[in-house]
This record gives C-alpha cells, sequence and structure tokens, in this order.
C-alpha cells in the first residue's frame, strides 16, 4: 500500500506536470503579436506637456507628451520623449503625471530609438502581488486545500487561455469546443477535489449533465429569440481584423455554457459531498435512502445557488440598467432589447442548468457511493 503523504505527493507531480504541459502549449498566434517587431518595457514618467491636450467638458483628445526613464529592456536607465495620444474615450484614454509607470512600446532600429508609444499604466507588479496574496492566503488558510485550490485556479485560466480562445479563434465548432474545454476543467477541478475515486464520478456526471442542459436551453433560447453572438463585447473588432469566418452567435452559446459551469461544478461538489457523509456515517444505507437525502440538500442548495448566476450577471450590466433608468425607458423596451436579453438567456439558463444538476447529482452520488439496495 502507498502511503497517503506519497499519494499525496504523486498527485502535486502530476498538476504540476499538467500545468508545465499547458504553459508550454502553443496557442498558433504566437507571431500575431501587434507589437511582435517592437520592444515593451517599463517605464517611469517624470515630465509631461498637456499643451496640446483638447479639453472638450468630458472629453479629452489630442496628445501628450512626456519625458520618460526606462526600467526594463534594452534602454533600461534612458531617457526619452514617450507620446501618448487620447482620442476621446474615457475607457480607453489615460492622462498620466509625473511619478506614474507606464507600459510603453518602443520602435528603434539600429540601437536607436525611433519612437515611443505610452500604451497604458504598468499594473503587473500589482496584479503579480494580488495573485500571490491570494495564493498564500489560500494555502496558509486552507493548507492542502487551499494548494489544491491554487492548482486548479492556474488550470482553468491556462485551459481558457491555451485551449479554448484559440481553437474559437481557429474556426473549430464553439459548441463542441466550448463542451469538451468545460469538461476538461470540471474533471482537473473535481479530481484536485476529490481524488480519483466514485465521489469524482458521481459530481463530474452531475456537473456534465447540468452544463449539458445549459448549453442546449442556450442553443435554443439563442435561436429563438434572434440573438446575435455581437451583443458580447469587442466581438465585432474580431470580425474587422481578418476573422470575419467566425460564428460569433455560437461562441456566444458557448460562453453560456462556460459561465455557468463554475457554479455548476460548486453545486455537485456540495451534494456528492453530503451523500458522501451520510453514507460514510451510516454504512447500511440503502441506495433509496442515500438519493432521498441527496436530494433534501439539494433543495436547500437550489434556494440560494437559483440567484447566484443572477447577481454575477447583474453586477456586469449596472450602467446599462443606469442608463435605462435615466433616460426613462419602459420596462416593456428594457426587457426586450437584445443585450437585456442575451443577459436572460446567460442567467436563465445557467441556473436551469443549476437546478438540473442538483437532483441529478443527488440521484447519481445516492447511487454510486451506497453499497447497499432495497
Amino acid at each position: 500500500m502507498i502511503s497517503k503523504s506519497k499519494k499525496n505527493v504523486v498527485f502535486i507531480l502530476i498538476f504540476f506536470a499538467i500545468i508545465a504541459a499547458l504553459l508550454a502549449l502553443p496557442t498558433g498566434f504566437e507571431d500575431a503579436q501587434q507589437f511582435k517587431d517592437a520592444e515593451k518595457c517599463k517605464v517611469l514618467v517624470e515630465t509631461v506637456d498637456n499643451s496640446s491636450l483638447i479639453n472638450t467638458g468630458l472629453i479629452r483628445t489630442g496628445q501628450q507628451v512626456c519625458t520618460v526613464r526606462f526600467l526594463s529592456g534594452k534602454f533600461k536607465m534612458q531617457t526619452a520623449e514617450g507620446w501618448n495620444m487620447l482620442g476621446g474615450s474615457l475607457s480607453q484614454d489615460k492622462l498620466f503625471r509625473p511619478g506614474d509607470k507606464a507600459q510603453a512600446v518602443v520602435h528603434h532600429y539600429d540601437g536607436e530609438i525611433i519612437s515611443v508609444n505610452l500604451i497604458d499604466y504598468y499594473r503587473l507588479d500589482g496584479e503579480l502581488l494580488l495573485a500571490l496574496a491570494f495564493a498564500v492566503f489560500l494555502v496558509v488558510f486552507a493548507r492542502g486545500v487551499g494548494l489544491r485550490s491554487v492548482f486548479s485556479f492556474a488550470i482553468t485560466i491556462l485551459v481558457l487561455w491555451k485551449i479554448l480562445v484559440p481553437l474559437f479563434l481557429k474556426g473549430h465548432n464553439p459548441i463542441f469546443v466550448g463542451l469538451a474545454a468545460v469538461a476538461i476543467m470540471t474533471f482537473v477541478i473535481l479530481a484536485l477535489v476529490y481524488g480519483f475515486d466514485k465521489k469524482l464520478l458521481s459530481s463530474f456526471c452531475g456537473a456534465m449533465s447540468g452544463i449539458v442542459f445549459a448549453m442546449v436551453l442556450s442553443i435554443i433560447c439563442t435561436s429563438s429569440f434572434h440573438i446575435h453572438g455581437a451583443v458580447m463585447a469587442n466581438s465585432e473588432a474580431l470580425l474587422y481584423s481578418g476573422l470575419q469566418d467566425l460564428n460569433l452567435t455560437q461562441i456566444f452559446m458557448a460562453s453560456v455554457c462556460v459561465g455557468a459551469s463554475g457554479s455548476v461544478m460548486d453545486l455537485s461538489v456540495d451534494i456528492t459531498s453530503a451523500v458522501s457523509e451520510v453514507v460514510r456515517n451510516c454504512p447500511g444505507i440503502s441506495r433509496k435512502e442515500a438519493i432521498k437525502s441527496g436530494l433534501t440538500v439539494a433543495r436547500a442548495a437550489m434556494g440560494t445557488m437559483t440567484t447566484t448566476l443572477l447577481l454575477a450577471y447583474s453586477g456586469t450590466c449596472i450602467a446599462t440598467l443606469m442608463t435605462f433608468m435615466a433616460q426613462g425607458t419602459p420596462v416593456y423596451n428594457i426587457l426586450n432589447n437584445n443585450i437585456v436579453a442575451a443577459e436572460i438567456i446567460n442567467t436563465i439558463a445557467g441556473s436551469f442548468g443549476l437546478a438540473m444538476t442538483a437532483p441529478l447529482t443527488a440521484v447519481i452520488a445516492g447511487t454510486v457511493l451506497a453499497k447497499s439496495q432495497d
């Protein structure tokens, strides 16, 4: 028999290998970088010249000229003149001040700087610090479970970035790709929770049944409501950048499945764990009674879980709702708006998937985990 500590070490090594493999996996778009022939670096803004800016109420246009010192890259510690172009967009424009750190793209030739464009504030240090603080907190507070949570977080990001997004861009069927990516993430994350045993089987089957149901419902509703995938933010830009063959509507359908998968996994784990505890404490319990106990837990969980996606999606469209209210738009018109209808599909299809996951997981867990029958 292999000791529990050795099993944990093997388990950790397996998932380290998975993360390493995903990191090494090429997306196929490495050579498509907009600034691949330029130097990307971090700079410190030392002085600014705002004399060329044009202020029109809330909107600023024109150009801001900054003296910057390079903090990284081949020109480190050198100074140069950098340009910050403002196009009149509050969401995209930024106005630098002395002391700010910025991300810059440097075009150069034969060791001489040709131009320095200030792209945005430099946020990578803060993002890395936030991620490390989150990981440390999980490991310190939850120990082994926390470490597994960090693994699942990293694997989820890598599957989305290395598998899902590239396959979407390459024109593969978004429905099948979305389901396959979600199945991979679900299996790996649940394996991190349970290991490779019957609880993994029951929770995975329960979660995937709810996810597939949400996908089918999203396909039906998207078609019947005449929703075009262009309702997704920045989606039209893909069509205008040489990817006009992408099926945005199917990508939207797949996004519903992906968006609901996290909550569905959470619910399947809750119910599977509850049934597992009942079976562990009552080894002689029948499958019928185990299923009944699981259904009791499922009913209680559905009371709050069905509003989880509603709150999550509502938070992303608060500004839209505020705009409708400020303009006095009737509720009738609001509900009939294509963007709102798309969010309704997101919410209802995802919540319906959750609602189906609960009883199905209870039945599967009770059947798989209980040893005796009536």
